[in-house]
């Protein structure tokens, strides 16, 4: 099972989350989103797991004078993080169609074998 951690800023919820993998000796994959490009489908698979708001970072002032943090439509949300990644919240782990948005290692704990 592959597991990818996909953040923008290293932040005390990745450095917890990267932590929480190191420490039970899991395997990851990081995946920088000032490196990495998104696609629609890795968005989509973002949004699938929860709502499409939810993967925005709505606590940042950078993402709160964005106009997607007033829409409700989900492709305008795809739209403005393919075009800017910073929008989202970090960080976003994946494991095949499972998504955890932010460190929640009660959640966390379901993608250890």
């Amino acid at each position: 099972m592959s597991i990818q951690l996909y953040f923008h800023k290293r932040n005390f919820e990745t450095q917890k989350a990267e932590r929480f993998f190191k420490e039970r000796r899991i395997c990851y994959q990081v995946m920088d989103l000032s490196r990495h490009r998104l696609g629609q489908r890795e968005v989509e698979t973002f949004i699938r797991g929860s709502s499409a708001r939810a993967i925005l970072d709505l606590e940042d002032i950078k993402v709160k004078s964005h106009p997607v943090a007033y829409t409700n439509s989900t492709q305008n949300i795809i739209d403005y993080v393919l075009e800017n990644p910073r929008l989202l919240r970090s960080p976003i782990i994946r494991s095949g169609n499972k998504v955890i948005i932010g460190f929640d290692e009660a959640q966390l704990s379901t993608l250890s074998p």
